[in-house]
C-alpha cells in the first residue's frame, strides 16, 4: 500500500515579529499614505489586521511656513532650497498642518491599539528636526524619518550626500527617545556601508527603498507634470535583494517597502530577512481589506510548508552563511544572464 501523507497540522503560525524594539502582531505595516488622513481609516486598518501604521509624511517645508522661520532657512544653506520654496504648495493646500498632524497623533494614540509611527519628510540639516521632540511628546511609539534627497549639484561629492543623511539622523536622535527608523534610497556607492554608518549613528530601523517619483512631460502645454505612479511587484526585488545582503550583517530592523503587494512577496521578504514589510499599493488600489487577506494566505502557506512562526523562516534566505557576499552576487549576476542568452539561443533554433 502506499504510504499516507501525515495531514499538516492546523495550528495557527505565530506571525509576531519584533521591530523598532516593539512586538507586532504580523509584519504587515501601513506605509506612509493617504489611508491615515482620517480616524476612520485607521480603525479599518487595524480592524483588517494591520500591525502598525505609518502617518502620512509631515514635510519639512510645512514645518518652515508654520515656526515662521522662512527668512531664516531662505538667507542660508544650499541655492536650491528657496527654488524648492517656490514650487512647494501654499500651506492650505494640506490636509492636514504641523499642529493638525500632532492633534491627529493625540487622537490615533486614544483610539488605536496598534503603534502610531510619525513620519517626516525632508532633506536639509535645521531647525525643523526639532519637530520631531514634538512628533514624541504627541505619544507617536517611533518616528519614520524620510530623507528625500536628488542632489543635482555636480560639485558635491558623494560623500557630502552621506555626511547629510548622518548629520540629520544624529540631530533627530539627539532630540528624542523613541525609535526612529530611517527610509532611505538605494543611491548610494557602498549601500552596505551608509547602512552599517547610519546603524552606528542610532538608527533603529532601515526603510527600504524610498520611490522617487518620475515626472512627466506635458507636451501639449510644454509643461513639466507630477506623476505618481503606483509600485509594481517588480519593484519588490530591490529591496529584496539588499535585505538579504544587510540581514546579519547589521544590528538594526529592517523593513522592506515598494513593491510589496501579495502574501508571497510578503513570505519572501521576511526569508531574506526582513523584520516588516510595508504595504501602500496594494491597499491603495485593492482597497484595506487586502490585509486580512494577505494574512490569510500567509498563515496557509506557513502550514502547509510546515512553518510554526515568523522568526522560524526570518533570514533562512538571506546571504548571511555566504562567506563572500560579492562573489555570490556576481555569481547570480552571471547565472542569470547566461540562463537567459541560452533560452534565447534554444528559441531560435526552433523558429
Amino acid at each position: 500500500m502506499p504510504k499516507q501523507k501525515t495531514p499538516h497540522s492546523k495550528t495557527s503560525p505565530d506571525l509576531t515579529t519584533e521591530y523598532l524594539g516593539m512586538t507586532l502582531k504580523n509584519p504587515l505595516i501601513a506605509s506612509a499614505s493617504p489611508l491615515s488622513y482620517t480616524l476612520s481609516n485607521a480603525r479599518k486598518l487595524e480592524e483588517a489586521g494591520i500591525s502598525a501604521i505609518v502617518l502620512f509624511s509631515l514635510f519639512e517645508e510645512q514645518i518652515i511656513h508654520e515656526t515662521h522661520t522662512l527668512h531664516d532657512h531662505l538667507t542660508r544653506g544650499t541655492d536650491s532650497y528657496p527654488e524648492a520654496l517656490t514650487y512647494f504648495p501654499e500651506p492650505s493646500q494640506f490636509i492636514l498642518g504641523p499642529d493638525e498632524y500632532l492633534n491627529h497623533i493625540e487622537k490615533l494614540k486614544k483610539e488605536i491599539k496598534v503603534p502610531i509611527i510619525g513620519s517626516i519628510n525632508g532633506y536639509s540639516l535645521g531647525g525643523w528636526t526639532k519637530y520631531a521632540k514634538k512628533i514624541e511628546n504627541a505619544g507617536a511609539d517611533a518616528l519614520e524619518l524620510n530623507i528625500y534627497f536628488i542632489p543635482t549639484d555636480p560639485h558635491v561629492p558623494g560623500s557630502d550626500v552621506e555626511q547629510k543623511y548622518i548629520d540629520i539622523l544624529h540631530s533627530v536622535k539627539s532630540s528624542i527617545s523613541i525609535p526612529v527608523a530611517i527610509k532611505l534610497s538605494p543611491f548610494f556607492s557602498n549601500m552596505a556601508n551608509m547602512a552599517k554608518r547610519l546603524e552606528e549613528t542610532g538608527a533603529d530601523g532601515l526603510v527600504l527603498f524610498n520611490r522617487f517619483y518620475q515626472p512627466d512631460i506635458d507636451l501639449a502645454n510644454l509643461e513639466v507634470t507630477p506623476n505618481v505612479l503606483l509600485s509594481t511587484p517588480q519593484a519588490m526585488r530591490l529591496p529584496l535583494r539588499w535585505i538579504a545582503i544587510l540581514h546579519g550583517r547589521i544590528k538594526c530592523s529592517l523593513s522592506a517597502t515598494s513593491g510589496v503587494h501579495t502574501h508571497e512577496d510578503v513570505l519572501k521578504l521576511l526569508m531574506v530577512g526582513a523584520d516588516a514589510t510595508m504595504l501602500c499599493s496594494t491597499l491603495l488600489k485593492n482597497g484595506i481589506s487586502r490585509i486580512s487577506e494577505i494574512l490569510e494566505k500567509m498563515k496557509d502557506w506557513m502550514i502547509e510548508n510546515e512553518y510554526q512562526s515568523v522568526s522560524q523562516m526570518k533570514g533562512s534566505m538571506s546571504q548571511k552563511s555566504c562567506p563572500n557576499p560579492e562573489l555570490f552576487e556576481r555569481g547570480n549576476y552571471v547565472k542569470a544572464l547566461d540562463d537567459y542568452g541560452k533560452m534565447l539561443y534554444i528559441k531560435s533554433l526552433k523558429e
